[in-house]
């Protein structure tokens, strides 16, 4: 089915490589304009000329620090001026962590925090002052299925996903009461071919064949994986799902 999100426009967080250049890409092939925002300019630019070659006009590259209260304000101002308007704010961005507690620092727990969740809560709160004037909306945050399921050494990463998990469905209910026809969901990858995958994968021989035999399915994911999963989120055929979350986790979560 092609032009799923045809006329929407969306802002992407953490475009410039992985699973937000992925989404980008997809979301515009299937009809939308898209900002492709990341604090690694360049990168969004790359990608966003990318999408250009193939359908001129469709993305604009935005600089976004996503822990910055100020950057998240002009970078919306900028997205609206270029699309006319936002009904689409995917908040992708974020970083990893693997340290077990009594090993974590303070300074880096507040590092994941501010990047991982705080940032999920700036996009929502200003982006909804731009998304109301043109409904119906969607926001997607990309959580994990470590927000769902805990690890002995990424305490402070389960927290902030799982933090996400759940501002999600608060957001969702938010705008459910105000009466906004605006949704709000979640999505939980599992291991996916990203650049922050790839520099794990890069430690040991065998990190891949280790990693896929943790998955009933028997293999990593592909960013497209996770793409198709926030098109179906961020289109009209979700209409009825808000406050949802949807696991990309090969079956991780069954077991």
């Amino acid at each position: 089915m092609a032009g799923r999100v045809e006329g929407k426009m969306a802002m992407v967080t953490g475009g410039a490589s992985g699973l937000g250049a992925a989404t980008s890409k997809l979301l515009v092939a299937e009809g939308a304009k898209v900002v492709v925002a990341d604090i690694n300019l360049k990168g969004a630019q790359e990608v966003a000329e990318a999408i250009n070659a193939d359908a001129p006009g469709s993305a604009k590259a935005v600089e976004l620090d996503v822990t910055s209260e100020s950057a998240w304000q002009t970078a919306l101002d900028e997205a609206v001026a270029f699309m006319g308007g936002l009904n689409i704010l995917v908040n992708n961005a974020g970083i990893g962590g693997s340290a077990p507690v009594e090993d974590e620092t303070f300074e880096n727990w507040k590092k994941i925090q501010s990047v991982d969740l705080d940032s999920v809560f700036l996009g929502c709160k200003y982006a909804l002052g731009h998304m109301k004037a043109h409904q119906p909306g969607s926001i997607v945050n990309i959580s994990s299925i470590a927000g769902l399921i805990a690890g002995h050494n990424m305490g402070a990463y389960n927290a902030a996903k799982a933090g996400v998990w759940l501002f999600s469905k608060s957001v969702a209910l938010h705008c459910a009461k105000r009466g906004y026809d605006i949704r709000s969901n979640s999505v939980h990858p599992t291991f996916i071919r990203t650049p922050i995958l790839e520099s794990l994968l890069a430690r040991a021989e065998d990190a891949e064949t280790k990693l896929a035999k943790q998955v009933p399915l028997g293999r990593i994911g592909e960013p497209d994986d996770v793409a198709y999963a926030v098109v179906y989120l961020a289109s009209d055929e979700s209409r009825f799902v808000t406050g949802s979350e949807i696991k990309i986790d090969g079956g991780i979560s069954a077991m």
